[in-house]
């Protein structure tokens, strides 16, 4: 704990790990079995609970709740973990729950920003660069992938799995899987195509771009099921890494793809 800056109202039990140039204030609250690297900085009357994981440089600001109990009834107390990745923002009042013996830990990946009153419930695994807005509500076992965003008060259905790249618009109840690159939103809630702006900034290729849009035109434009408009993509175009990866999220979709 060299170099850290702890507040003497802090409450730090035995059990818990600090890394190095830690910032913990006023009535925080770090319990047994928990991690925290180095460079983290844990805000005032925040609660790390057992079981929790912080990677390097994470920030937990004011009032958020980290690594507490699974919301789920089957839970029966095993040990379980909740894992953060490194350089991730909490903001104030989020809240994230640990696992359950169905997957053994909650997974945020690095580079996150979950801001204020978002909540990440058991089991939930998110990947790298993942943005979740004011209030968003992810139930259990949801899966996000690499720099998906979700706008204010997203609420996403247990098991739903959003694909790498999507952009889901503020407010849109996600009950169905969510292809990856997409931008879904309004009310009710559509597939309005690929995400065209958060993929140019990301330095995307035009003829990447190009690709992905005739891949969607042909699943939710062409009046062919999923089935069929699968086998059009295949006989018809050139299978890229992105448009493979549309192809492979489809398959391995256990809820549906929402369209």
């Amino acid at each position: 704990m060299s170099n850290s800056l702890i507040h003497s109202t802090a409450v730090i039990t035995s059990g818990a790990r600090l890394g190095d140039n830690i910032a913990i204030g006023p009535y925080a609250v770090i319990e047994d079995n928990v991690f925290i690297d180095d460079g983290c900085e844990i805000g005032p009357h925040t609660l790390i609970a057992s079981g929790a994981r912080l990677g390097k440089n994470v920030k937990v600001h004011n009032g958020a709740v980290v690594g507490t109990v699974p919301q789920d009834l089957k839970f029966g107390g095993e040990d379980t973990l909740l894992v953060v990745g490194d350089n991730t923002v909490i903001r104030e009042f989020a809240t994230l729950n640990r696992g359950t013996h169905h997957r053994g830990e909650t997974r945020v990946g690095a580079n996150c920003l979950l801001m204020a009153y978002s909540h990440v419930a058991h089991d939930c695994i998110l990947g790298d660069n993942v943005i979740m807005s004011n209030s968003v509500n992810l139930a259990g076992h949801v899966e996000i992938g690499e720099y998906a965003t979700l706008g204010g008060l997203v609420p996403v259905h247990q098991f739903v799995k959003i694909g790498a790249h999507a952009m889901i618009g503020g407010a849109s109840r996600v009950p169905m899987d969510i292809l990856p690159y997409a931008l879904y939103g309004g009310q009710p809630p559509i597939i309005m195509g690929i995400n065209q702006i958060g993929l140019k900034r990301r330095g995307f290729a035009p003829e990447t771009l190009a690709a992905l849009e005739k891949t969607f035109r042909i699943l939710f434009r062409s009046k062919l099921n999923t089935t069929q408009a699968v086998e059009r993509i295949k006989s018809e175009m050139e299978l890229i890494p992105e448009v493979q990866l549309v192809l492979d999220f489809i398959a391995n979709s256990e809820r549906g793809i929402s369209r």
